[in-house]
């Protein structure tokens, strides 16, 4: 475990080195797709937290992603309230939506607690759907505008803002591989092995489960409110079920676990969205087929063929 977690730090730091470099390689068009990027890797390994340390599969993780878009969306728009309010604001709009998520998910497990996640996000849906005079119902809320830092640079430029959303991101990763290589971060994977054996220890799972649940929403609200600033818009499909899956597929495909393997499965998939949309609509359609794939032939996703590639090479050395 010790050297996963070695990997995981030396390749954050490389995957960092290169992320600086880009600016300097790429237009501005491929610096906001790398920007989104960095957006989705952060999205998804705020779930993994969840499905690869935890053992709780959420499809309703995009709630907390939605719910800090929208406040910190509504925050900019109607009250005028600077990137230092609305920021904080969005990460903790989204972590008291998942305090009360939790209160009510957690009491299910299994596929019950798969649905109960996906019922309560689609309860929010609802509502950012159907109040069309806070949320703008499906026409969402445009033009929502990019932090001003009182910086000499704008961050309305592409490249000020990458290097924004790298630095809030990494920080964040940083606080991420804190919590997992913690005992705390032990426990958690106790409670995906065996949760009996540890409530035979005397550990109080459902504490600890509670607080990953609650730790997973902000890091996720946090994803959020970076979104609504790159796409300057929040709709109703920041929420949807859709983008669930999409977050869940981003973890599986990069191997649940590693917290560097989701945020690579969500480069992937952001990379595939983008070339897929440029020969046809039907990009759910794709989604489902890559689902499929994945499940078949790498459940273990990304990261889990690199380990068996290298656990192979090593028994022939």
């Amino acid at each position: 475990m010790m050297n996963d977690n070695r990997v995981t730090i030396f390749a954050s730091i490389a995957g960092l080195a290169l992320l600086i470099t880009l600016p300097a390689i790429f237009g501005s068009y491929y610096l906001g797709l790398a920007t989104k990027m960095i957006i989705f890797g952060l999205f998804a390994m705020s779930l993994d937290l969840l499905i690869g340390y935890t053992g709780l599969a959420s499809l309703g993780h995009a709630a907390y992603f939605g719910v800090a878009s929208y406040a910190t969306g509504l925050l900019a728009l109607r009250l005028g309230w600077s990137v230092w309010w609305a920021l904080p604001a969005g990460v903790l709009v989204a972590g008291l939506t998942a305090a009360l998520f939790g209160l009510l998910a957690l009491r299910a497990r299994g596929s019950y607690f798969l649905m109960i996640t996906l019922a309560l996000s689609q309860v929010l849906w609802g509502i950012a759907f159907g109040w069309r005079s806070l949320t703008g119902g499906d026409d969402g809320l445009p033009e929502v505008p990019r932090p001003d830092l009182g910086l000499p640079w704008s961050l309305a430029d592409n490249t000020p803002f990458y290097y924004f959303t790298l630095v809030i991101a990494a920080i964040a990763t940083l606080l991420l591989l804190r919590v997992v290589s913690s005992p705390f971060g032990q426990s958690l994977r106790g409670i995906r092995e065996s949760e009996t054996r540890m409530l035979a220890l005397g550990y109080d799972t459902w504490r600890y489960k509670f607080i990953a649940f609650i730790l997973a929403g902000l890091f996720a609200g946090l994803a959020g409110v970076l979104y609504v600033y790159y796409n300057r818009f929040v709709s109703p499909d920041y929420i949807h079920v859709a983008r669930s899956a999409e977050v869940l597929l981003m973890v599986i495909l990069g191997g649940a676990g590693s917290l560097f393997g989701p945020a690579l499965g969500a480069a992937v998939i952001v990379l595939l969205e983008n070339i897929v949309s440029g020969y046809t609509e039907r990009w759910l359609m794709v989604l489902g087929v890559v689902y499929v794939l994945v499940t078949l032939f790498a459940p273990d996703g990304i990261t889990g063929v690199v380990r068996r590639l290298r656990q192979r090479q090593g028994g022939r050395a």
